[in-house]
């Protein structure tokens, strides 16, 4: 897997490990060596191991990609001189490609951006702290993935964490000099994906199970995760009871801490972030909802620590997350991260809400998770549908006109909300039969785009004609092209029953066309889908990012 830096130099892949205290990835599986890379080798004795703080500070390093992103603004002026320091990869390598993430009817346009975690160990410094040396110059693995999903107005924000055991059907990943990964015939671990071509391979695996555009990466190296950390000068965690995580058998992070709040950085951190063994019931869940906890709290830290002015410290923390990290050519640029850290900085930790992906046991890999049939869908669908995770609505522009709409460009000025509507009969409309799905599995039914535009002269739409231009969807959507049309593009959905995720702005329309979708085949409206659910289910265990009343359970048997 190449990279190449913005100046077009090459530069091999640096990644990051993933978190572990020597169990199994699979939520409270029995310890067992992991997919790919692992060297098969048990948890870790008394000391914190090479290999403990590979997989720590692999997670860490996803963390901080975050971090890194949401503190940008604060320190550009020192940032600019690295833009030669940033690789790129390619953002999707799959055949599936849904391109960026749609405007909805008011210009406001959401950002999708999945931040991975790998353990690739191919230069010296990464190599010191990865251990595990017969994995070295090995095929990399995405042990840590995590979706992050900014609201259109900007109102909130949510992150979808999912299981590194999660089995999946990969789909076919084919790099930019033409070697082909051919999509898989049975299940394959998620993990697997980043060995597949890179990380545009992990972004496809992800839009094919989720349906959710997907519109940058980061992939985040180790080499500098503890500068950055001492950087900020700590983050406050809380557990219930003193605690060590250690077993009779010397398994275990080595985390020791005193009941109530503590403050940790360096190597202590990294323990907790990859402590399993004594926290609730010593499952990969426990450590999940820590790690929740703890980038939670540093988001909260890098707002308020004044340290971060420092511009030494400012440089250093810049430099460290620089050259640590991989990008899409869409981040290829210091002013490029600026730009998205402004939006980012526009949410509130109050609005920020940390979840993972429901999941259940694998009754076909052993040891190993599925999503949750049901549940893992309520998730993605919620994001696809930019629904708050966390209950609260998205300050939607419809039910608040004056507030400011949020573009998916950065740097882009943020958009009016729409005009008033238009009379029906003074607004132009263009049917298309998309009747055959995205797939043409199922064929266009004949004349559906004239039967759908006489349906729309009797509701009063006179200026409704018949496209014959092909298309196909799966769902009925309205596309317009201009600002100035929002309105009446809304005002057709809702005169045939559609939702308002139904409307996007595109610059391949021209005025407004209705696309009936497979879901309308017959009858004189969509086939309503069920309601959408108005928060993440209990099974996500969502958290929010202003809770730091949030402590620790200890395990039994694990306090002193």
């Amino acid at each position: 897997m190449r990279h190449s830096s913005v100046r077009g130099e090459g530069a091999p892949a640096q990644a990051a490990g993933d978190i572990s205290d020597g169990g199994s990835g699979a939520p409270g599986a029995v310890p067992r060596p992991r997919s790919g890379s692992d060297s098969g080798s048990g948890p870790g004795g008394g000391q914190l191991t090479r290999r403990g703080r590979r997989r720590v500070l692999r997670w860490v390093s996803s963390v901080l990609s975050f971090l890194i992103l949401a503190t940008a603004a604060g320190g550009y002026l020192y940032y600019r001189h690295l833009n030669g320091s940033i690789k790129t990869d390619v953002l999707n390598l799959g055949e599936n490609k849904l391109g960026g993430s749609k405007p909805n009817a008011f210009g406001q346009t959401p950002l999708n951006i999945l931040l991975i975690g790998s353990d690739a160990r191919d230069d010296a410094a990464n190599q010191a702290l990865g251990g595990a040396t017969d994995t070295f110059d090995g095929p990399p693995l995405a042990d840590v993935q995590m979706l992050l999903h900014l609201s259109a107005d900007r109102s909130n924000m949510s992150v979808v964490s999912m299981p590194r055991d999660t089995m999946l059907m990969m789909p076919k990943c084919t790099e930019p000099g033409g070697k082909v990964h051919q999509a898989s015939k049975g299940l394959v671990q998620t993990n697997e994906s980043l060995s597949r071509g890179g990380p545009g391979c992990t972004v496809a695996a992800w839009q094919e199970l989720t349906r959710i555009p997907i519109d940058h990466f980061m992939m985040i190296d180790f080499k500098g995760v503890v500068t950055m950390a001492d950087a900020i000068g700590g983050v406050p965690v809380c557990v219930q009871q003193n605690v060590h995580s250690r077993t009779k058998d010397g398994k275990g992070s080595g985390l020791k801490l005193t009941k109530g709040e503590n403050v940790i950085q360096g190597e202590q951190a990294l323990q907790w972030l990859r402590t399993r063994y004594g926290f609730e019931d010593g499952t990969d869940l426990g450590r999940t909802h820590a790690q929740h906890m703890y980038m939670n709290s540093m988001a909260r830290e890098f707002r308020k620590n004044a340290k971060l002015s420092n511009p030494m410290k400012l440089n250093s923390l810049a430099q460290a997350a620089i050259k640590a990290m991989v990008v899409d050519p869409g981040l290829n640029k210091i002013d490029k991260l600026y730009d998205l850290s402004v939006e980012l900085k526009k949410v509130p930790t109050g609005r920020i809400t940390m979840t993972t992906m429901p999941w259940v046991y694998s009754t076909r890999e052993e040891g190993r998770v599925e999503p949750k049939p049901g549940e893992a869908e309520d998730l993605f669908r919620m994001v696809r549908e930019d629904i708050a995770l966390d209950g609260k609505g998205s300050g939607d522009p419809a039910a608040s006109p004056s507030a400011p709409a949020a573009s998916g460009s950065p740097a882009a000025p943020s958009q009016p909300a729409a005009d008033p509507a238009a009379p029906p009969a003074k607004i132009p409309v263009s049917v298309r039969n998309a009747t055959g799905g995205k797939d043409g599995g199922q064929g266009r039914v004949k004349n559906r785009a004239n039967d759908v535009a006489s349906l729309l002269v009797g509701k009063g739409f006179t200026k409704a004609v018949a496209d014959t231009t092909p298309a196909g969807e799966d769902t009925t959507v309205v596309r317009f092209s201009s600002p100035d049309q929002a309105g009446d593009a809304q005002a057709l959905a809702t005169a045939l029953g559609l939702p308002a995720g139904a409307v996007e702005k595109s610059e391949d329309v021209s005025g407004i066309v209705l696309f009936v979708g497979k879901d309308w085949r017959t009858g004189n409206a969509p086939t309503p889908p069920p309601p959408a659910p108005t928060k993440a289910p209990d099974s996500a265990r969502p958290l929010n990012g202003d809770n730091d009343k949030e402590c620790m359970a200890i395990q039994e048997g694990f306090t002193w």
